[in-house]
């Protein structure tokens, strides 16, 4: 299991014009490709490590009025309790390695890929994440505003 892990100050998510998820002000996009194999063991560690990240540094966020009294230091969206947008994103799994035309022999069939994003998604929200979602196989338009930039891949 691959992600994407964006630190930003707002992001949202729409199909068809319609917005389907997101947030304003700090909190995380993470976009999650899953490959063959994995299962719900990956999909909770992917979920465990996104939110407890420390990426956001106390002193910054501050002002926000997220940080617990006495912080210090860099912290992480479940110390702020910041939201979280999670969209699968099978893509992150296309292999380059040869030629000009990405394969995706390592990424998992949409039927095994879709319960594994919606796990991550729970297990996020299950830890006290506020967590909107994309549409799994719909044609998204995320916007977002990448903060710093930070952005990290992690693989699980």
């Amino acid at each position: 299991m691959r992600a994407v892990v964006q630190r930003c100050d707002g992001a949202e998510v729409r199909v068809a014009g319609e917005r389907i998820g997101g947030f304003a002000g700090p909190g995380l996009t993470v976009l999650v490709g899953v490959a063959r194999g994995d299962g719900v063991s990956q999909a909770h560690t992917l979920a465990r490590k996104v939110w407890n990240l420390r990426i956001f540094e106390a002193d910054r966020y501050r002002a926000a009025g997220c940080v617990p009294p006495g912080a210090r230091g860099e912290l992480s969206a479940a110390d702020l309790g910041l939201p979280v947008l999670v969209i699968s994103q099978f893509t992150l799994l296309g292999r380059t390695d040869s030629g000009r035309r990405p394969t995706w022999e390592d990424a998992a069939a949409a039927g095994a890929a879709e319960p594994l994003v919606a796990e991550v998604a729970a297990a996020l929200t299950g830890s006290g994440a506020d967590v909107t979602t994309g549409a799994f196989g719909a044609d998204m338009r995320v916007r977002l505003t990448n903060d710093g930039p930070v952005t990290l891949i992690i693989d699980v």
